[in-house]
């Protein structure tokens, strides 16, 4: 009996872990290890609240307390900046992760499998179809000590008719000198305009660009 604990464990482990991969190959702010132990977690859980009380106890409570957990670290992987918001994608993916987990060690294999390969392919697949239309968001961070810069980067933001969702600029004195630095989030019409955006602030004389994500 213990052997299958451990195959569900080791199951549960290895789908949150493909789908952390995923993650982490995407430089999202849940990776590899949070994905891994949110699914190890969950099905660890489960098994204890079937097996390891004696037959007392609801299983159901166990794994409804599973995704109220879930909730609060998702909740700290979504960031709000003005009017741009992070992190929703990456919450979803956990809780989602959670539900295989608990799948999995209630030896629901295959239920489990399919979650994560609908799982992956809700992330990739929509990021390949949804890529190439819409609008996409783009972060950009930039410190600079000629405040002619930040004219330059609006003037190129209206000229390719970019939107301008949210704008933070602040300065300190450094020196005989100011330095400015800026936040923005910036919506652009296609993938290939975020490259475009970057090449140009980056080539700007006396400004180091600090995040474009």
């Amino acid at each position: 009996m213990e052997w299958t604990f451990i195959g569900r464990l080791a199951l549960a482990a290895l789908l949150g872990g493909i789908i952390g991969f995923d993650r982490e190959y995407r430089a999202k702010e849940a990776g590899l290890r949070t994905h891994f132990l949110v699914a190890l977690g969950s099905a660890l859980f489960m098994i204890v609240s079937m097996y390891g009380l004696g037959g007392v106890g609801d299983p159901g409570r166990i794994a409804a307390q599973v995704v109220t957990g879930i909730g609060f670290i998702g909740a700290g992987s979504i960031m709000i900046h003005k009017q741009f918001v992070r992190g929703l994608t990456t919450a979803s993916g956990l809780w989602a992760t959670a539900g295989i987990g608990l799948a999995a060690g209630a030896g629901m294999y295959w239920i489990g499998v399919a979650a994560m390969v609908l799982t992956l392919a809700g992330l990739e697949l929509s990021t390949l179809v949804l890529g190439s239309i819409g609008m996409h968001t783009a972060q950009i961070v930039f410190a600079t000590t000629d405040k002619e810069n930040l004219t330059r980067v609006m003037a190129e933001i209206h000229e390719r008719k970019h939107t301008l969702v949210s704008y933070e600029t602040t300065h300190e004195v450094v020196g005989n000198g100011e330095l400015f630095r800026v936040t923005m989030v910036v919506k652009t019409h296609h993938a290939a305009d975020h490259t475009h955006l970057f090449q140009f602030i980056q080539a700007l004389p006396q400004l180091t660009l600090e995040k474009m994500e």
